[in-house]
């Protein structure tokens, strides 16, 4: 896309040392309609009048043309509807009072947007918040070619060449706001929330593949932006969760997920044990078991093991061998 924006190339002069001539004029001019009413000759009284007339009307229109510039700001400039460049050396200048001038503010914003309920890929509603940093990047596009007006909250107009960096960066952000959560709620369409225990494949998913789908969020975002001459420093999601109506449903099936895999170390420890069991009473033949006492000891083993309750011991007087 083509860059349109330029610098300011027209003439300026220090703002400091206008001040002090355009106060010389203001002065003479008081001096001067000083002198027209003090005047016993009548073209003398019209010269001055005249004289003084012109230059108040210079100083004042003079004023207009001061312009004050802080780091990570500036100005575009128009002339007659005409763009004729962005202005953001710092300092206070004094240009042609005729240029009109927009304020915009090239400094590092923030937003941290609301969660919002989206549906992920597998259909279950989830509330999905983000944080994003962005800046102006392009002055042109900014101002010209997305309409700041439409999107003011208030009354018509003010998005006009009066209105402060406040107010168009603000009706900036809600343009980013908007283009932000569309981006969002494409991305968060695109994966899973989390794994399903049916699927092996290891596929991203919303809560654990973060660093992969933060850089595509940033991407998405800084496409649509692009357009507003808006660059995205950074974008991550921040907050992730089921919707309220399947959150106690999805935390029943997390915790019986979690039950089925503490079970599963619980019965691979308790065969463990008991197959060394067996092998120890074999090794260091301290018994011989036939095969229906060794199925016995392993129930027992395993129950005792596995059980979540105590198990209450049971004294065998018997002999294994009768």
């Amino acid at each position: 896309m083509e860059n349109k924006e330029f610098a300011f190339q027209g003439k300026t002069i220090n703002g400091i040392l206008m001040l002090v001539i355009n106060l010389l004029v203001f002065l003479t001019g008081i001096g001067m309609f000083v002198l027209a009413c003090l005047s016993e000759e009548t073209w003398q009284a019209c010269v001055c009048g005249i004289s003084s007339a012109v230059l108040l009307i210079l100083s004042i229109i003079c004023v207009c043309g001061f312009i004050l510039v802080e780091p990570g700001q500036a100005r575009v400039l128009l002339f007659f509807g005409k763009y004729r460049g962005t202005f953001t050396q710092p300092g206070y200048y004094w240009l042609n009072p005729f240029i009109s001038q927009k304020k915009l503010s090239l400094r590092v914003r923030n937003l941290d947007a609301e969660p919002i309920k989206v549906n992920d890929k597998t259909g279950n509603p989830i509330m999905i918040g983000m944080v994003l940093v962005w800046k102006l990047k392009d002055t042109y596009k900014a101002i010209f070619e997305i309409d700041t007006q439409t999107m003011a909250e208030g009354s018509v107009g003010q998005a006009g060449v009066g209105a402060s960096a406040a107010q168009v960066m603000n009706m900036l952000g809600r343009f980013v706001q908007i283009q932000a959560d569309a981006a969002l709620r494409q991305v968060a369409g695109q994966y899973a929330y989390d794994d399903d225990e049916d699927d092996n494949s290891s596929k991203k998913t919303l809560r654990d593949g973060s660093d992969e789908i933060n850089k595509e969020l940033e991407a998405r975002i800084d496409e649509r932006l692009a357009m507003a001459g808006i660059e995205v420093v950074e974008a991550r999601i921040n907050y992730l969760a089921y919707a309220p109506e399947i959150a106690a449903v999805m935390l029943r099936r997390q915790q019986a997920s979690a039950i089925i895999s503490a079970r599963e170390k619980i019965v691979e420890g308790a065969v463990s044990m008991v197959k060394m069991a067996l092998q120890k009473l074999s090794d260091e033949e301290v018994v011989e078991l036939d095969d229906d006492k060794k199925a016995a000891m392993v129930s027992n083993l395993l129950v005792v093991l596995c059980g979540d309750d105590t198990a209450q011991p049971v004294v065998n007087t018997g002999t294994l061998n009768h």
